[in-house]
């Protein structure tokens, strides 16, 4: 009898400890249900950290409020940012993701540095995508090559110059429609002691100004194609002109005292303290200038080179800010999340109405001034920003440097035969 009792006893111990290591088990799947619940639920992974790096440094409020919001979505991500400035990003953005420590997510400039980043393979092939639906169709070409989408522009800017509405309302100057009303209008700003061009020539002045200058001198939106084909030349007519109008700005007082050293905060601040007519960069400072100033009333003009008749396109347009995938990452799949979230519509419009800037992503509702502005020229008819069809850094910093040099007192002559020259080292000639 006592025999049985202990055999009783042990058999007892046995169906309990079963049923708790059974309740044990099912409380944590509870548990992982809650916080995710199907295959592969949140609870589950593992923490990730993310890297984004990119150039807009005027964005870090409105994409440190929508990261919050992917963090809360996805607890398990975690993003760090880290932001550079536009010409420091342009010389070492690759450098920088090239060993997938860092730029999980980065953004990529159309053009010379997107195709170095193609030919270096540090792409993820974005293709096939669910999220890429979320994008018109018509403004996402920039980021493809060989029928493939590498990378997501994600905003559409206007690269042609700022102007000041007020100054010109109370000066009685109306927007320039050729070469010669745009000189006089100038020539007004001048005389009433105002600097009729802000231009950040040290750095991203020549490589945004050189887009509207060029585009009615070289109307063939082919023409840079065609320069590193070594089909077209720099000391062709069409540059130039293009370069001995840059020199007639500078030779006849219409930029701010030694432009070519100015740089690009110098340059804003002269505009936002209504110190000069008309900044020289695009309507990706339209936001910064109108929270620096509140009372700023701005608009968009684009100079055109040529007389009215002889006109072809009213201004510039650009899709940049290109998202992409790097192929070195250890979280592709989690890079690939936040570019889906970036490319909600409600997101995109909050990106878009905090930043002031316009978005490739569908369906996307715009509430502030700025995009009403900025609204005005998706009607007009404009072309791709033509420095960003050269392939070749080299040859696109030959490009802007002739212009820096017309500034420091070059001829157009000599500055276009030594950007050639440097060109037909480039193309093998």
């Amino acid at each position: 009898m006592r025999k049985w009792s202990w055999m009783t006893i042990l058999v007892a111990v046995m169906l309990l400890v079963s049923a708790c290591g059974s309740n044990s088990s099912g409380s944590q799947h509870n548990k992982q249900q809650s916080n995710g619940g199907n295959s592969g639920s949140e609870a589950e992974k593992q923490d990730v950290t993310l890297s984004f790096i990119h150039w807009r440094g005027e964005d870090v409020e409105v994409l440190d409020g929508i990261i919050a919001k992917f963090e809360q979505e996805y607890p398990y991500i975690h993003v760090e940012t880290q932001v550079f400035p536009s010409d420091q990003y342009q010389s070492t953005a690759q450098a920088k993701i090239a060993d997938g420590s860092v730029g999980d997510v980065f953004t990529v400039f159309p053009g010379a540095q997107f195709q170095a980043i193609a030919r270096a393979g540090l792409f993820t092939d974005l293709t096939g995508e669910s999220f890429v639906e979320h994008f018109e169709p018509n403004l996402i070409a920039a980021g493809q090559q060989d029928g493939k989408q590498f990378a997501l522009p994600y905003q559409l800017v206007y690269n042609i110059p700022i102007y000041n509405v007020a100054l010109f309302e109370q000066h009685q100057v109306e927007v320039p429609l050729d070469w010669d009303s745009f000189l006089a209008a100038l020539e007004v700003f001048k005389q009433a002691g105002l600097t009729p061009i802000a231009f950040p020539g040290a750095d991203i002045g020549p490589g945004q100004l050189m887009n509207s200058m060029v585009m009615n001198n070289a109307p063939d939106e082919d023409i840079f194609v065609k320069l590193e084909a070594g089909e077209a030349k720099l000391t062709d007519e069409w540059w130039v002109k293009t370069l001995a109008q840059f020199k007639e700005l500078n030779d006849k007082g219409y930029l701010q005292k030694d432009a070519v050293g100015a740089k690009q905060d110098s340059s804003i601040a002269l505009f936002v303290q209504e110190q000069a007519a008309i900044l020289g960069t695009g309507s990706f400072h339209l936001a910064s200038n109108k929270a620096s100033n509140p009372n700023l009333k701005q608009g968009l003009l684009a100079p055109i080179t040529v007389s009215a008749d002889e006109a072809v396109y009213e201004g510039i347009h650009t899709t940049t800010f290109m998202l992409a995938v790097n192929s070195k990452s250890k979280h592709t799949e989690e890079a690939k999340l936040f570019i889906e979230f970036l490319s909600r519509s409600d997101i995109a419009a909050e990106y878009a109405n905090g930043t002031g800037q316009n978005v490739t992503v569908k369906d996307v509702e715009y509430t502030s001034e700025e995009l009403q502005i900025v609204s005005e020229w998706t009607t007009k008819h404009t072309r791709f920003q033509p420095r960003f069809t050269i392939s070749n850094g080299e040859v696109q910093k030959a490009v802007t440097n002739s212009i820096q040099a017309v500034l420091s007192g070059v001829s157009a002559e000599q500055a276009a035969a030594e950007a050639q020259a440097i060109v037909e080292q480039q193309i093998g000639q």
